[in-house]
C-alpha cells in the first residue's frame, strides 16, 4: 500500500491532506523522513510517525477506554462532553464517510465509569453488544442502602422492569460488602443496573464497569485514557470471565 493510502486509511485526513503531510516532511518510518506519497510499504507490523507521534498500522481499530464520570457516549452529546473528545483526531476520522471513526460498543451513562470498548469493525461491535451473544459484563455497584440476601436473591431470580413484562435476571450477583455489589449482566437495557436495584428497593450511588467477557480493566489504564487492545485481549472478550 502506498504511503498516502496508508495515512488515509488510518484517519489522518483526506487524501490531499495526507499527501501534504508527506510532502512537507512530517511523516517518518524507521526514523527516516518519507517524502514520496507513492512509496509502497508492507502494512503488516508497520509503524510510522506523524509529526513525531508514533502510530502502529491497524487494519481495524480495537480500543479500550477507561471512561471517567461526566462524559456521554454520544457523537452529539447534550449536557456533558463526548467520550470521543478523549481520543486523538485520527481515531475519530478513520475510514472517512458519514460514519467515520471508531464507535463505542454500547453505552455507559454519563455518571458511570469503567471499561468501554470502541472499534471501527461493525461485526465486532454487533457481536459484543448484541444480547443474543450473552457477553457478560461485570459491574461494581455502590448502593445507597445496605444490601441483604433477599435483594441479591431477587436480582438472581429476575425483576420486572417497566419496559418489558419479561423478568430481567442477573447472571451473577455477589454482595462483597454491605454497600458493594458485584453484578454480572449479559444484556444492556437502558439504565438497567439502576432500574434493577430500584426494583429490589435499593439505589445506585456509584457504578463502575470492571470487565467484559474475559477482559478486565486494569489499574494500568488511568481514568480518561485509552489504548489499543492486544490480539490476546480481543480473544479474551469471547471468553466468559468467572463471576466475582
Amino acid at each position: 500500500m502506498n504511503l498516502q493510502e496508508i495515512l488515509f486509511s488510518q484517519g489522518f485526513g483526506t487524501r490531499r491532506v495526507c499527501a501534504g503531510l508527506v510532502q512537507q516532511g512530517w511523516v517518518s518510518i524507521g526514523g527516516a523522513v518519507c517524502t514520496d506519497t507513492l512509496a509502497e510499504y508492507e502494512t503488516q507490523g508497520l509503524s510510522f510517525a506523524v509529526q513525531g507521534v508514533t502510530w502502529p498500522f491497524q487494519e481495524r481499530a480495537y480500543l479500550m477506554l477507561h471512561k471517567p464520570a461526566g462524559y456521554e457516549c454520544s457523537q452529539k452529546p447534550g449536557m456533558y462532553p463526548s467520550i470521543y473528545t478523549l481520543l486523538p483526531a485520527p481515531l475519530r476520522m478513520r475510514g472517512g464517510g458519514a460514519a467515520a471513526g471508531v464507535q463505542a460498543v454500547g453505552r455507559l451513562d454519563q455518571d458511570t465509569t469503567g471499561l468501554l470498548l470502541l472499534s471501527d469493525d461493525g461485526k465486532f461491535i454487533h457481536r459484543m453488544s448484541s444480547p443474543r451473544h450473552h457477553v457478560p459484563k461485570l459491574y461494581e455497584v455502590t448502593t445507597k442502602h445496605s444490601l441483604d440476601a433477599d435483594q441479591v436473591a431477587k436480582l438472581l431470580k429476575g425483576v420486572v422492569l417497566d419496559d418489558s413484562p419479561v423478568p430481567v435476571k442477573a447472571a451473577a450477583a455477589v454482595a462483597v460488602d454491605s454497600h458493594v455489589l458485584h453484578l454480572t449482566l449479559t444484556e444492556g437495557k437502558y439504565h438497567q443496573v439502576k432500574r434493577m436495584l430500584a426494583a429490589v428497593g435499593n439505589r445506585v450511588e456509584a457504578l463502575h464497569r470492571a470487565s467484559m467477557g474475559g477482559l478486565k480493566l486494569g489499574a494500568d489504564l488511568p481514568s480518561g485514557q485509552w489504548r489499543w487492545l492486544t490480539p490476546e485481549e480481543i480473544m479474551a472478550l469471547y471468553t466468559p470471565a468467572a463471576a466475582t
